[in-house]
């Protein structure tokens, strides 16, 4: 098989991360868990390079030999194989910190805007508004609005300040 390695290249580099993943499982026959462009451009051009024109030589699969003897063996075993068929099971309490102004998760809040009613549902670590979930209720508002705005100030949550006055 001719490869010309700096085309594979070039077109490899045109991909994006998706695109490389499956271009990896293609190449290597198993999917890969990582994210990082770089080194899945270079594991793939180095694989294709290897089917093309041979892997290593007999002299370096040696030397390699000789250097996995001299280097320390592993004393615990791979996380996969410590972990049970779907993960680490995690027994405890689990505090969950809220702010006093909001309603507790499950909760939808409304509010009017422009005429319309708008549902935003309380999560446990954010908010879902039209099936998208936002860390900050201040992110709804602005996705609402197009402008920043205060996300407890928008929805009607104001502090509440004894013997001041509201602003």
């Amino acid at each position: 098989m001719d490869l010309n390695v700096g085309k594979v290249v070039t077109a490899l580099k045109g991909m994006t991360v998706e695109e490389l993943g499956a271009k990896y499982a293609e190449v290597f026959g198993e999917v890969t868990k990582t994210r990082h462009k770089d080194f899945l451009l270079r594991k793939i051009a180095w694989r294709l390079q290897a089917n093309a024109w041979g892997g290593l030589s007999e002299r370096a699969r040696q030397r390699a030999l000789e250097l996995a003897k001299d280097s320390d063996v592993r004393i615990t075993g791979p996380r996969k194989a410590l972990e049970g068929p779907t993960g680490p099971t995690v027994v405890g309490t689990m505090q969950i910190s809220q702010d006093d102004r909001l309603p507790m998760p499950s909760s939808t809040i409304t509010r009017e805007y422009k005429g319309q009613v708008l549902e935003v549902h309380v999560l446990p670590k954010g908010f879902d508004y039209e099936g998208k979930i936002y860390r900050r209720l201040s992110a709804v508002a602005k996705a609402i609005t197009g402008k920043h705005w205060n996300g407890y100030h928008f929805f009607g949550f104001t502090p509440n300040r004894e013997g001041g006055d509201e602003d």
